[in-house]
């Protein structure tokens, strides 16, 4: 990928993770404001973990970008189990674990996405 292609490629995994995460999150039953609030708080944490794996890709080859995105999936599952028990008003599951399943499912979607090169 060329740096002149980040932004399109930033916009799309942003896309791609708020329906997704908000698809599952509405199927465990989370509505309106709750899944307002999920858009939001990725459009806050996205960003960083679409755009520094590709910067650590360039600057130190494919392993740096695996630790680098590793690092940062980590820190975006604390923060936004954080950010769920701050600002969601539904607490049908312990915010943690819902971190977790939005992430992974949005995570593993966008990876099966890119295999078959959609």
């Amino acid at each position: 990928m060329y740096l002149s292609e980040l932004p399109y490629y930033m916009l799309r995994c942003l896309i791609l993770t708020i329906i997704i995460e908000c698809l599952i999150a509405f199927i465990l039953k989370y509505r309106k404001k709750d899944l307002l609030n999920i858009a939001i708080i990725n459009i806050i944490t996205n960003p960083i973990v679409s755009s520094m794996p590709v910067y650590f890709n360039i600057k130190f080859g494919i392993l740096g970008r695996d630790i680098c995105l590793f690092v940062l999936e980590l820190l975006v599952l604390i923060i936004e189990g954080f950010l769920f028990q701050k600002y969601l008003k539904k607490k049908r599951i312990n915010s943690y674990l819902l971190s977790i399943i939005l992430n992974t499912s949005s995570y593993s979607i966008g990876v099966l996405i890119d295999f078959i090169g959609v």
